[in-house]
């Protein structure tokens, strides 16, 4: 258990579901007041309940991480609410379509680029000032083992989560100095809407997630989100710059 987060702030993007819910609630447990941002309004505030109903504080902002000033709305409002920013769960992510390269659509592969790569590097720029002004911070960013290895599934997913672990390296060397350590986490599958949605489309891509897992079973939010916030402690001082694999041996393979 990390220690103590009392009096700390983080944010949360794709707070309403999966991952950012399950972090956003981990964060409140260990003391820490949660500013979470969705485009999905209904969860997010149901997100926010979730955490008010246990006498931790929380505030929701719809924010489209693909827009600068929703981004910086989303940072200002943490400094308004709660006077100042320690952490960051970069997470919103979507998956695209399953076509294959050379028949995926250039709006296809400009919005999951623009959530999944430029909304990471958005939610660094407005998150990182902040935490050199308080003397340092942490921040973990959500890359995928697509990050890490190649993706029959979706060009543009796997791209832009390689460019989260390269994004996350540059901005590790960058802002140590400052006291600000930046380090993603490459899950494989995760029980999450996302997941849903992929076996939904595609019932024989479940099936072989499934059958890739060492452990033979897909990861929970829950599991996740103990990743993150250990990242974010004082457990964690000495690490950045990292892409940690939490992916059940996925990638040992």
């Amino acid at each position: 258990m990390p220690d103590s987060l009392a009096g700390k702030v983080a944010i949360v993007t794709g707070g309403a579901a999966g991952i950012g819910r399950a972090t956003s609630l981990k964060f409140a447990r260990a003391g820490a007041r949660v500013v979470l941002a969705d485009v999905d309004v209904v969860g997010g505030e149901e997100t926010a309940q979730l955490i008010t109903a246990t006498g931790a504080d929380a505030a929701f902002v719809k924010a489209d991480v693909r827009v600068a000033a929703d981004v910086e709305a989303m940072v200002a409002m943490a400094m308004q609410t709660f006077g100042s920013l320690d952490f960051a769960l970069n997470n919103a992510g979507v998956l695209g379509s399953g076509a294959a390269m050379i028949d995926f659509t250039e709006d296809d592969w400009d919005y999951v680029m623009g959530v999944n790569l430029k909304g990471v590097w958005l939610s660094m720029k407005y998150e990182i000032p902040e935490m050199m002004r308080r003397g340092g911070g942490a921040i973990v960013n959500v890359s995928s083992v697509a990050g890490l290895v190649g993706s029959q599934h979706s060009p543009a997913y796997a791209a832009s989560k390689h460019g989260v672990v390269g994004l996350t390296k540059t901005a590790a060397l960058q802002y140590a100095p400052h006291g600000v350590r930046v380090n993603c986490i490459c899950p494989a599958a995760v029980l999450s809407s996302m997941l849903e949605t992929l076996v939904t489309r595609n019932p024989q891509v479940g099936e072989r997630l499934l059958a890739s897992q060492p452990n033979g079973r897909f990861a929970s939010p829950e599991e996740i989100a103990e990743v993150v916030v250990w990242l974010c402690s004082d457990a964690a001082s000495f690490i950045t710059g990292a892409a940690l694999p939490v992916d059940g041996g996925y990638t040992a393979q």
